[in-house]
């Protein structure tokens, strides 16, 4: 697999931001591509732009949390392309906001989308990798699958039930070793993610300095066709918060709880919103628009060095 340069590969969120970015840049290597998502405007975009790049695309539109839809687009894809080689879910929602003050249709409807919606889609892929006797499977979790994130906590049940779901797939599949189950697990990305996300936290929602481009996540996702990895990290603080959560789970969601807290008193006004948490959005593109190149290196060592003492401060708990 990891000298081909026509690999047969299915990406679900694939229309806009990480999923994007990753279909792009597998198309450049002469990837063949099954597109899905909610949206058929944006898959359509997406799609167009795989095959100025170079790649053959296809486009499904399909809610991986129906039952059946990722079954449907598992066979969809091996009419069209043979056979699949990697598959890369990615499909990933949020809400915002004080947990008792988020409507529960609203949690639901993240944990399903985040954590369901992905065992659907390895329920239709892993009876074909073994049919085949290979194959990649790349979960796309977050650095929130090890971190809590107050005012998230759908997104983090979700995230930490996706971790747990990987590891157990692994073991598995432990007696297949060309059968590869990739976590994926970024920090904050600049995407369109976070105008779609639902938001009751009433400020308009932003994201701390240092965010990743789209594009950075991409490579590491299609680094795995080479190296297949367990576990992969994206994002300079990222070790050290997964460290200080290691040793003292309930200090990093203190200390977060208080950022949020103050973000809350000084942040933008903004009305209560489920973003595009039941509804798909139109064409939206890769970028997010709000990461500021020419600030990134200051945000990433704030970031850094925040994370760090966060570690450092927990190791020092943890001795004591």
């Amino acid at each position: 697999m990891g000298g081909r340069q026509d690999l047969r590969i299915v990406i679900t969120g694939a229309s806009s931001g990480i999923g994007a970015a990753t279909a792009i840049a597998f198309a450049r290597n002469g990837g063949r591509l099954m597109l899905a998502a909610r949206g058929a405007d944006g898959l359509d975009d997406v799609a167009a732009r795989c095959r100025a790049a170079g790649g053959e695309a296809h486009v499904h539109v399909a809610d991986i949390v129906e039952p059946g839809a990722s079954a449907a687009l598992a066979e969809a894809a091996q009419a069209a392309l043979g056979g699949i080689d990697l598959w890369f879910s990615n499909v990933g929602v949020g809400v915002v906001g004080r947990f008792h003050e988020v409507p529960a249709d609203v949690h639901a409807r993240v944990v399903v989308a985040n954590l369901v919606g992905h065992m659907n889609d390895a329920h239709a892929v892993v009876p074909i990798f073994l049919g085949q006797g290979h194959g990649t499977w790349v979960n796309m979790i977050s650095v929130g699958g090890f971190v809590a994130t107050p005012h998230a906590a759908a997104y983090s049940a979700s995230k930490f039930g996706l971790r747990g779901f990987s590891q157990a797939l692994r073991g598995e599949l432990s007696k297949h070793p060309q059968i590869h189950v990739c976590d994926v697990y970024p920090t904050f990305v600049d995407t369109p993610g976070v105008d779609h996300a639902g938001n009751w936290s009433g400020k308009r929602l932003s994201l701390p300095p240092g965010a990743l481009a789209p594009e950075t996540v991409a490579k590491a996702v299609a680094r795995l066709t080479r190296r297949p990895r367990d576990t992969t990290v994206v994002g300079a603080p990222a070790p050290a918060l997964v460290l200080a959560q290691a040793l003292t789970p309930n200090l990093g969601a203190a200390v977060m709880n208080g950022f949020m807290d103050v973000w809350e008193k000084h942040g933008e006004r903004a009305g209560d919103t489920p973003g595009t948490l039941f509804d798909p959005p139109g064409a939206s593109g890769i970028d997010g628009g709000r990461r500021d190149p020419a600030k990134r290196r200051v945000g990433v060592a704030i970031a850094s060095v925040a994370a760090l003492a966060l570690a450092g401060v927990a190791l020092g708990r943890a001795r004591r």
